[in-house]
């Protein structure tokens, strides 16, 4: 899966600790959802959203190769209703 953390991030001059300190992550953490090494987790994406202010749909770019894409899109649709 996708993402535009990097690039939101930057365009708004947050550090990558400074991030991840606001997440309650690693700075790591923040690295590897960059590169696409790691997935966040539906909390983690929840919250990484509400940092941006922005949807989800629109931090997180689904690609049709994520075996999981139907889970995780019925999950993140369960909790905008919640």
């Amino acid at each position: 899966m996708k993402n535009r953390i990097q690039e939101l991030r930057k365009s708004r001059k947050v550090t990558q600790q400074e991030l991840a300190d606001a997440l309650s992550v690693t700075r790591q953490t923040i690295i590897s959802l960059e590169n696409g090494k790691y997935n966040a987790s539906l909390v983690l994406a929840h919250k990484t959203a509400q940092y941006f202010g922005l949807p989800i749909e629109e931090l997180f770019i689904f690609d049709g190769e994520d075996e999981n894409i139907d889970v995780i899109a019925n999950l993140m649709n369960k909790s905008l209703l919640d």
